[in-house]
């Protein structure tokens, strides 16, 4: 299976997350021709029930090539035309698997080894994957992370506050309000003090940015709402202590800010001979904490068709991605070997 065949295949197949086990098998599948071809071993590691990740190795790995294997809602089927190969997962991230697998496949054929494929679970919503690899033993001294970077190498990503934002109030008839006590009038109040907030600005990283992603609450337009709550992502550039107490402010005696998810910033190394870029989004290299050994971030495709009905991935990038994986290899290889001499 060539490398656009490999695309196609895996975006043919929905996994959005907590439905890897389809897209899972495939890729076990895939690897296990090449474990069986050039004396690797590739393995199933259970995360939850019908969720596992990939871990495939050839000698003991020095480098590992990783990325994610779910992907956002709505499932979008795949198409192509000369330029480029569209569908859900076509940039985030299941044309950087085929490239991570061509990539390795091209390696091995060239007489390479001691280096590493792991496929997680779960980078969506919560990085379950990656949080359960990062308790394993594997001897990995470098990573490279795959997300659309346009094949540049990102020397830093921003990290990620995601808040739920609770508001309770009293029922009572729409007719009689001074009877109730209105939790979605609460929760805008609250919503505006947030958004007022200063957040932090980074040399590297640029600004922090705030999206309020979801509204819910009340029960019927004739009723007075008792509950209403909101969803809050802050993508930010420096640490989180001040945005905490910000919050906290802003929601007081309002609602309650209740924090969901927290995954610090993260500085990236860079590579000689590397177009070198900053990306807004979190990945899962906070997740694996340094046990997969020094993190690099770089991936075929645009983040700013990743997530939309329009997501593609140009066939051009993919191919030069193939070469930059086996580059990054052979250049980290070259790099842990001076190191241990």
């Amino acid at each position: 299976m060539n490398l656009f065949e490999m695309t196609r295949a895996l975006i043919d197949i929905e996994s959005i997350t907590e439905n890897e086990e389809q897209v899972g098998e495939f890729l076990f599948k895939q690897l296990s021709i090449l474990a069986s071809r050039f004396g690797g071993c590739v393995e199933r590691v259970e995360v939850e029930p019908h969720r596992f990740n990939v871990f495939a190795r050839w000698g003991e790995p020095v480098v590992t090539l990783s990325t994610h294997m779910d992907t956002v809602p709505p499932y979008v089927a795949w198409r192509e035309d000369n330029a480029f190969i569209w569908g859900r997962g076509a940039c985030d991230t299941k044309g950087i698997i085929a490239s991570m697998i061509t990539a390795a496949q091209k390696l091995l054929e060239s007489g390479g080894k001691n280096f590493a494929l792991l496929f997680v679970v779960g980078e969506e919503r919560n990085s379950a994957g990656a949080y359960r690899a990062a308790g394993e033993k594997h001897g990995s001294r470098y990573l490279i992370n795959g997300e659309p970077t346009e094949n540049k190498l990102a020397l830093g990503s921003k990290g990620a506050l995601r808040y739920e934002i609770l508001a309770r109030g009293r029922m009572a008839h729409s007719a009689y309000p001074e009877l109730g006590e209105s939790a979605i009038e609460k929760l805008l109040d609250a919503l505006t003090s947030i958004r007022q907030i200063a957040l932090p600005v980074d040399e590297l990283l640029g600004p922090s940015t705030l999206n309020i992603g979801t509204i819910t609450g009340g029960r019927a337009p004739n009723i007075i709402a008792d509950e209403a709550r909101a969803e809050v992502m802050i993508r930010l550039v420096g640490d989180s202590r001040a945005t905490h107490e910000a919050m906290t402010r802003a929601v007081d005696g309002r609602a309650e800010a209740r924090v969901v998810l927290e995954i610090p910033v993260v500085r990236l190394g860079r590579l000689d001979g590397f177009e070198t870029t900053v990306v807004a989004y979190t990945t899962d290299i906070p997740a694996f904490g340094g046990s997969w050994g020094q993190p690099f971030l770089i991936g075929p495709g645009t983040i700013h068709v990743a997530h939309t009905l329009e997501e593609r991935v140009a066939k051009q990038q993919l191919l030069e991605a193939v070469e930059l994986y086996q580059r990054m290899v052979k250049q980290l290889w070259k790099q842990e070997s001076k190191l241990a001499s």
